[in-house]
Parts: structure tokens; sequence; C-alpha cells
């Protein structure tokens, strides 16, 4: 099973698979080969989208700026691109946030 978060140059990459709608954002562990993000927002006009950058935004301990949806934004599977740290640091901060 391949690696939700991988490095692609000095960037990290994390496949998101998302579930709107939750009771409460969380990172809830790992789904379709991808971490699982359950976000309290819909996916209306973008919400739950900028709830996932919120939440990784939080949990990585970085800026909003530093994090990109990549792809996926109009689905539960997602892309994205965080600069500034390494695969292994995102591992870390995001297994402690579960």
């Amino acid at each position: 099973m391949p690696s939700p978060i991988a490095a692609d140059g000095a960037d990290t990459l994390i496949r998101i698979y998302a579930t709107p709608r939750a009771g409460r954002s969380e990172i809830a562990g790992e789904r379709h080969d991808a971490i699982w993000v359950r976000l309290a927002a819909p996916p209306v006009e973008g919400a739950a989208n900028q709830a996932l950058i919120e939440l990784l935004a939080d949990q990585l301990k970085l800026p909003k700026s530093a994090i990109r949806l990549q792809s996926g934004a109009a689905g539960r599977h997602k892309l994205v691109r965080v600069t500034g740290l390494s695969p292994d640091t995102v591992s870390a901060r995001l297994r402690a946030a579960r």
C-alpha cells in the first residue's frame, strides 16, 4: 500500500479522503490509501475545501498560505500540496492529531 504522504521536490503531497458534513472537523485515520479527514462544513461553495485547509494548517502548525489544494476540489479524493515541511514531519504531526 503506497503512503498517502510523499515528497514532491521541496514540497510534500498528501492524498486526502474527505467526508463533509461530519459532526466535527478532525483527522480520522486512513481510508482508501489516503488520510481520512472528516469536515463539519458542507461541500457547498468551497466551504469544505476551506475547512480542510484550515484544519491542516492548524494540525501541521503552518500558515494557511503554505497549504494548497492541488486537485479534487469537487470530489472526496483530494491532493494537497504542503510547502515548508518534510513528509516525515507531516506524517508525525498528522499522526499526533488522531
